[in-house]
Order: C-alpha cells, then structure tokens, then sequence
C-alpha cells in the first residue's frame, strides 16, 4: 500500500496526458518543416465544398 497526498497523485494522472499532448505538438512541428500543412482558409474552403456548405 502506497499512501500519497492528492496534489501528488493528480500530477501522477496528469503526467501521461502531457506526454500525448507533446507527442502531438512534435509530430505537427515536423509535418510543418516538411511542407505538409496547408493554410487554414484553403483547408476550410475545401471541407465547405465536400460538405456542400455556403460560407
């Protein structure tokens, strides 16, 4: 039996989910240096017209 104070165990739950949100933060730092990204307006433009949507 392990006895630990809340503060410690919320950081010991918390802990795996920065891991993740850093995990994604790399992979969309390298897919920007390798060119594979596209502007924000254009992907929107072509979400609206596959959805068939007026802007």
């Amino acid at each position: 039996m392990v006895v630990q104070d809340p503060e410690s165990y919320q950081k010991l739950l918390d802990a795996p989910e920065l891991v993740e949100t850093l995990k994604g933060i790399k992979l969309g730092l390298e897919q920007i240096q390798k060119g594979k990204v596209k502007k924000a307006d254009d992907f929107f433009n072509e979400l609206f017209d596959k959805l068939d949507i007026d802007q």
